[in-house]
């Protein structure tokens, strides 16, 4: 059985949860998330407590059973804690400005690339090259910064780019002279 599936999800003070048929709502202190999950999972909540049961044992049951325990467990980490992801800027000239809710990153090129604020995620700037990308929905998140990432990807010479603040980038040797 599959152990993710399995931990039941304590709801912290101040978290509801509605469900209508396998749409769940989650309202928290931190704002409001819907997602629709899979309606073959029967989802229990009761004292305090979400469990998941699965109806059988074929291989794609079995793997949604974790799955949507883990989306469940983000609604609920978000609306209480939410999520956010740090981004650091590595090289000579590489800089990061706040241009109202978007983000202006001047990162080599021959011009700025611009970063739209999206709905959901907050943007903050700390000096002029570490950025926090935060909000509740922990795809939305993670996309939004691998998407700033994807605009200049660390290479792996000098280390120069826009990484994750815990990524580790692995260095090569450059050319013998």
């Amino acid at each position: 059985m599959s152990r993710i599936g399995r931990k039941p999800i304590s709801i912290p003070a101040g978290v509801e949860i509605k469900q209508d048929g396998n749409k769940f709502t989650v309202k928290g202190p931190k704002g409001e998330l819907e997602r629709e999950l899979c309606s073959e999972i029967k989802v229990n909540i009761k004292d305090g407590e979400i469990t998941f049961e699965r109806p059988n044992d074929l291989p794609h049951i079995r793997a949604l059973h974790g799955t949507t325990r883990a989306n469940l467990n983000n609604m609920v980490t978000g609306v209480s804690e939410g999520f956010a992801i740090k981004l650091e800027l590595i090289g000579v000239g590489y800089r990061v400005q706040a241009n109202g809710k978007g983000l202006t990153l001047a990162l080599g090129y021959s011009h700025p690339v611009e970063i739209e604020a999206v709905d959901g995620v907050t943007f903050k700037v700390e000096g002029n090259n570490k950025i926090t990308v935060e909000g509740i929905d922990k795809q939305l998140v993670g996309q939004i910064a691998a998407n700033i990432r994807a605009k200049r990807p660390p290479e792996p010479y000098k280390g120069k780019g826009v990484k994750y603040a815990d990524e580790v980038i692995r260095r090569k040797e450059g050319k013998k002279g």
